[in-house]
């Protein structure tokens, strides 16, 4: 692209109505430039792809409002955020490629080229043990590869991914379903706090400021996780959850598609579950199933795998409490029933095997394996 593209210009195009951001990029394309746009004839107008009379007249005859830009301006420098057009050159290559991308991304926190090389990790808001725990591995194990990580920043699976991802000092990016000056859920202002100033990736929007989060930007947002990643990986969701959504999309856009397979009678695992029955996702058990499928796509930036550590040695109780245990938690009086060993004798090594990595206390006394 030689011509001009200018930001303003492309801020008063989408404020008018029925001027689709589809419309817009093929008008850009077309002319060459943005300023160029609005000088044309209608009738040269009305050639270009999806433009009709009603859109023509629009763009020659609306004022532009210049306060409404300003204001954009204003709120996105009180974020420190940056817009990103469709022509810029860090603009994310995948998502340039689907059918309906976004002209303009607002975004916190800054690209790097690596995330052109993304997988997205996504679920249900509510996420069983098992879901939580391997949210956190499949999380922790694509950023060991250097691989960033895509989600949605909604509570359950998406914030796991993310704060996981962060841990370890990986790289995440945070689709929002509202402007990238209206967090939703406002727990997760810090989460986005520390993206940005640890600068372990970015949080991006296609609304414009000031946009409050709405269920129905949702679908919208979800083209956008799947649309800028190589894969999906769902962890959980239910046959009508919004990763469902995020699955048609990634289908739609010729992404590659992964499910954990789920307990076939959890209500969470529903969806997912059909996903792999109907052959419309590959099932995933490990890290590596997802990298076997994308690795000639991942070259350029995977890292070799983290060099395996010795497990720690278990004394006989402790092997026999862990082969009880599994993904899902126990109560401590459970596992002294199967283990036939005391509480007293139970809790001892439960807290030795804790403080060796191989198990994780939950509330209520509740334990499960790591």
């Amino acid at each position: 692209m030689s011509g001009v593209i200018s930001i303003q210009d492309l801020l008063h195009l989408k404020s008018l109505p029925k001027i689709s951001d589809r419309k817009i990029i093929n008008l850009v394309n077309h002319f060459n430039s943005t300023t160029e746009i609005f000088s044309a004839e209608p009738r040269s107008l009305i050639k270009i792809a999806g433009i009709k009379e009603t859109d023509a007249s629009l763009i020659r005859h609306t004022e532009r409002n210049q306060q409404f830009i300003e204001e954009q301006f204003s709120l996105l420098n009180k974020v420190n955020g940056t817009i990103v057009s469709y022509w810029d050159d860090n603009y994310p290559l995948l998502l340039k490629n689907i059918y309906d991308p976004p002209v303009l991304l607002f975004v916190r926190g800054k690209f790097q080229f690596s995330d052109n090389y993304s997988i997205a990790i996504v679920g249900t808001r509510h996420p069983t043990s098992y879901g939580k725990q391997m949210t956190e591995v499949f999380a922790k194990e694509l950023s060991q590869r250097g691989i960033t990580v895509v989600s949605g920043l909604a509570r359950g699976v998406d914030t796991i991914a993310h704060k996981t991802n962060l841990h370890v000092h990986g790289r995440t990016i945070a689709v929002l379903g509202g402007s990238i000056d209206k967090i939703y859920p406002k727990e997760n202002e810090k989460l986005v706090d520390l993206i940005e100033s640890n600068h372990q990736g970015a949080i991006i929007s296609e609304l414009l400021m000031s946009t409050p989060s709405h269920p129905g930007f949702f679908p919208r947002r979800n083209r956008i996780i799947s649309g800028m990643t190589l894969g999906t990986i769902i962890i959980e969701s239910d046959v009508d959850g919004g990763a469902m959504i995020t699955a048609t999309t990634a289908i739609d856009q010729n992404r590659e598609l992964f499910c954990l397979p789920g307990n076939i009678t959890e209500k969470k695992s529903f969806g997912t579950n059909k996903l792999l029955k109907n052959g419309q996702a590959k099932l995933v058990q490990t890290i590596d199933d997802v990298l076997e499928e994308l690795q000639l796509s991942l070259q350029p930036i995977l890292k070799s795998k983290p060099h395996t550590i010795e497990p720690p040695q278990l004394n006989a109780f402790e092997q026999k409490i862990v082969d009880i245990l599994n993904h899902e938690p126990l109560h401590i009086d459970t596992i002294s029933e199967q283990s036939q060993l005391s509480s007293s004798d139970v809790l001892v090594n439960l807290l030795s095997l804790e403080f060796k990595g191989i198990v994780r206390q939950m509330a209520g006394k509740m334990f499960l394996r790591i």
